[in-house]
């Protein structure tokens, strides 16, 4: 088979950790027989700086023709006073936007090999996780209507958080489905105490699993106590679903127990096949060009590409037991190092171990 990928390696070290990534299913093709076709795009602050833009329209075409969308990272200092239309961040939401990626999936698993890193106690660390992010992605408070205007108290900004019927029922189906596919349990997280859009939420989320998913346990919790409960006893959740601002949160903090941010990948999925697949992570300018950065967070983000966008279960397994496998062999980049004794490898390093085991 052939699939043709738009590569959007941004900002900082988002070349780097593309090109590991790229290295990593040029050999997934050779061992299953499958052809991936790169194309480079602009997008963030290299775009600004090349062509004035943070998304160029053709950067928009090609991420819409291709079959996949693969990103390392964008932003950085350099751009962080420049007005919000020239703001790298403007990109990666409207790429979300343009090829409707309206659902986040971000995992948060603790590796047993990595346990010492999690900033949790003792006895929760080992009961373990395995969980799973649904987060809406094109609604809400970070896309509804915002300004400026004269208040009560003189000068004020609001931002204003709407959700129509149909945004919290196709993200609700996306989730159930996730849930089947997992361990059964859904747990919908809101502010119905509070928010008139969380109540809507709420009664979605119980119509559709009560009228198409009797199978999956649903339950509900206020996003102030999942913020709680995350830390407390993360391995009580299976599959988490939540609106876009408290999805963002909570999949911060979700990946902060794991013990390092770069481990983790996420993919941004609409109706099609094509999916916007990256690294949780950041653009780290500070490790930029000096062969430091961690690629595995990008190297998984591209076996989430072949389980969900191409359906290649059995080579996404492959690069997943590959990162088990040099995982516990005690290889580290700087920022898993902990206490071991071992030196740490670089980016390239630590993709030649991947492929090895691959």
């Amino acid at each position: 088979m052939n699939y043709n990928i738009a590569l959007i390696k941004g900002d900082g070290i988002g070349p780097e950790i593309v090109s590991s990534a790229v290295r990593v299913l040029e050999k997934i093709g050779e061992r299953f027989g499958h052809t991936f076709n790169f194309t480079d795009y602009l997008m963030g602050g290299i775009a600004i700086d090349t062509c004035g833009n943070p998304l160029p329209q053709e950067t928009i075409d090609g991420c819409r023709a291709a079959d996949s969308v693969l990103l390392g990272a964008v932003g950085g200092p350099k751009w962080d006073k420049n007005p919000a239309a020239l703001r790298p961040e403007k990109g990666l939401l409207g790429i979300r936007s343009a090829l409707g990626l309206y659902t986040n999936l971000r995992p948060a698993k603790l590796y047993s090999a990595l346990s010492s890193e999690c900033p949790l106690r003792a006895d929760i660390v080992e009961k373990g996780f395995d969980l799973m992010i649904v987060r809406e992605l094109t609604g809400g408070i970070y896309f509804g209507e915002r300004g400026r205007r004269d208040g009560k108290y003189g000068p004020e900004a609001y931002d204003t958080e709407a959700y129509s019927v149909m945004e919290i029922e196709r993200i609700a189906r996306v989730a159930f489905e996730t849930a089947k596919k997992r361990g059964g349990r859904l747990m919908s997280i809101d502010k119905a105490n509070v928010l008139e859009t969380s109540r809507l939420w709420r009664e979605i989320m119980h119509r559709i699993g009560e009228e198409e998913y009797p199978e999956v346990v649903l339950s509900d919790m206020l996003v102030d106590n999942a913020a709680m409960q995350l830390v407390r006893c993360p391995s009580q959740f299976d599959v988490i679903v939540t609106s876009n601002m408290f999805g963002d949160i909570l999949s911060d903090e979700a990946s902060q127990i794991t013990g390092s941010i770069g481990l983790l990948p996420s993919a941004s999925l609409g109706d099609g096949k094509c999916g916007l697949y990256e690294p949780i992570h950041g653009s780290a300018p500070d490790i930029a060009g000096q062969d430091k950065a961690n690629p595995i967070a990008t190297i998984l983000s591209a076996a989430m590409m072949l389980r969900y966008s191409f359906g290649l279960a059995k080579e996404a397994d492959a690069i997943e037991a590959a990162v088990d496998s040099v995982l516990e062999a005690g290889l580290r980049t700087a920022d898993i190092i902990g206490t071991s004794d071992k030196a740490p490898l670089g980016c390239t390093a630590m993709t030649d171990a991947i492929l090895a085991a691959i």
